[in-house]
């Protein structure tokens, strides 16, 4: 299989053609972007969305009038106990698309807002987020790993606050933090079937999380000041990273967190 997958890369010139892959949280933000990029690489992709039903058809619409296959699954990653029904449903529209319930990607991505600091967390704020930003992570991972073919794919998004946290955002530091660990642990559990395991860290990048942060002139002087490159990233730039972990190109990498953050705060 893995040969005739890259006989149809070399073929196609498509660095994930004849791959599946399924993402969390792929209706918005850097999710959308990983969702699109790995469409335009020819890989049928699955994703996961939450709230917003017209976001994901918008998704599946853009991506299908490209050339390209997507299916959006509906998922409430803080319900861990719902994740297995996630599989069997994949397994549903995959064999439906593709005659296979194989996959060769996934990417935990789905995240909610971290800003809750310390004075105002509750437990159930705290949990939320953990919920959501590690715990989620791990049981999709058991789903998936009988699923996942050898030689398959694992990137789970982190952060650069996982390693440099800010007073403002405790717990989702602390839930990024978790997602490394969790990344090294995989990655030797995982390795002797070929697959890899990474995590990406992205810095200040434009979504709608941080849209407050960015009407805020000072803070984004700031926050551009305090970056090599000077800048806010875009969903792609960390899109990009991920790609290249997903291809072939990737196939030495294991274990790392990838920080894409345009050197923030060094």
């Amino acid at each position: 299989m893995a040969q005739e997958n890259e006989l149809k890369n070399a073929t196609t010139g498509k660095a994930l053609a004849g791959k599946t892959a399924l993402v969390t949280g792929g209706a918005r933000g850097i999710g959308r972007a990983i969702v699109e990029r790995f469409a335009a690489e020819g890989a049928t992709v699955a994703f996961t969305y939450n709230a917003s039903k017209s976001a994901a058809d918008e998704v599946v619409a853009a991506i299908e009038q490209a050339g390209g296959t997507a299916i959006a699954l509906k998922a409430d990653l803080v319900d861990a106990a719902s994740i297995p029904a996630l599989f069997e449903q994949l397994d549903a529209e995959l064999a439906n698309w593709n005659g296979s319930k194989k996959l060769d990607i996934l990417v935990n991505n789905a995240g909610n807002s971290g800003w809750g600091g310390l004075p105002d967390a509750t437990p159930d704020s705290f949990d939320t987020m953990f919920a959501v930003h590690a715990r989620a992570p791990f049981f999709m991972i058991q789903s998936a790993q009988s699923r996942l073919s050898d030689g398959g794919r694992i990137i789970n998004i982190s952060s650069g606050l996982a390693t440099r946290p800010m007073p403002m955002v405790p717990i989702y530091s602390m839930a990024k933090a978790a997602i490394n660990t969790l990344t090294h642990a995989l990655a030797m559990e995982l390795g002797k079937r070929g697959i890899t395991v990474n995590a990406v860290a992205p810095g200040w990048t434009k979504t709608d999380m941080n849209a407050a942060v960015r009407e805020n002139a000072d803070m984004v002087k700031s926050i551009e000041a305090d970056t090599s490159l000077g800048r806010f990233g875009e969903t792609s730039d960390i899109a990009d990273v991920v790609a290249f972990l997903a291809s072939h190109e990737g196939r030495w990498v294991t274990a790392q967190v990838i920080e894409a953050s345009g050197g923030y705060r060094l």
